[in-house]
């Protein structure tokens, strides 16, 4: 698993302070935002944790590179509606000799790993089979209608996988850029840092809180999952029991 930030809007502490500050204030944005030092900054997004107030981190936005992650991951990602996704398609890219993701627990149990190995062999060789069959197929139509040869391929494949990938597995690799916005991240931590979330993308989210942290350490110090964002867990009888080690863990990572 791979995790890049590849971008951000830039002083995006200073960009909330100043549109959190414009809702108090008669003063010009200009003004506004020459008078803030870094202790105003930070001053003003305690207080705006403290009272709630997360409308003005939607003017903030943040890009990742997520890759070496499955489609059983991507499939709970793009579950958070507000934001924005570009992913790896498997209709217009062949998955040929398709990269695959192996849950710990299976890598854990050698004849589950073998079991797993074999399946998803199995299906590497349906797949490219299904591939070759559908291509051909597709080839005979578009030339008997006129196309050229090249051109007949190229529509032809394109066909092939579409129909193809029906068989490819949750296992499969996949690639995606996320773009989301402060306030959407605040709630994708919440769920997604828990340790109810699935480890896979757990792993993802945590990740992803530690480049913020590097770039807007102030706003993403009120991060994380409920258990530290709101001081209080809201799973119930699910909960994981380990309030105290969850919250050592990202108090550790904001630390750094």
């Amino acid at each position: 698993m791979k995790v890049k930030l590849l971008s951000y809007t830039p002083e995006p502490e200073k960009l909330v302070a100043t549109a959190a500050k414009l809702c108090y204030s008669s003063s010009d944005i200009e003004s506004l935002r020459d008078g803030l030092t870094e202790d105003k900054i930070s001053g003003f997004i305690d207080m705006l944790a403290s009272i709630g107030h997360e409308s003005v981190m939607e003017h903030v936005c943040f890009t990742f590179g997520v890759e070496g992650i499955s489609r059983a991951c991507s499939h709970q990602l793009v579950r958070h509606r507000i934001a924005s996704y570009s992913q790896k398609s498997q209709r217009y890219v062949n998955e040929n000799g398709f990269e695959f993701i192996t849950p710990p627990a299976i890598e854990e149990v050698p004849e589950a790993k073998e079991e797993y190995d074999r399946v998803i062999s199995e299906i590497t060789e349906s797949y490219e089979k299904l591939v070759k069959l559908l291509t051909d197929k597709h080839i005979e139509e578009f030339t008997a209608q006129g196309l050229d040869e090249k051109s007949a391929r190229s529509k032809a494949s394109k066909l092939a996988n579409e129909d193809a990938r029906f068989i490819l597995p949750n296992a499969c690799e996949t690639k995606i850029v996320v773009t989301m916005n402060v306030r959407s991240l605040f709630n994708f931590f919440r769920h997604r840092c828990c340790n109810r979330a699935q480890w896979e993308i757990r792993a993802v989210a945590n990740e992803m809180l530690r480049l913020c942290l590097e770039v807007a350490p102030h706003i993403f110090s009120h991060a994380g999952p409920s258990c530290v964002a709101e001081g209080k867990c809201p799973e119930g009888k699910m909960s994981c029991g380990k309030m105290k080690e969850v919250k050592e863990y990202f108090s550790a990572m904001k630390a750094k």
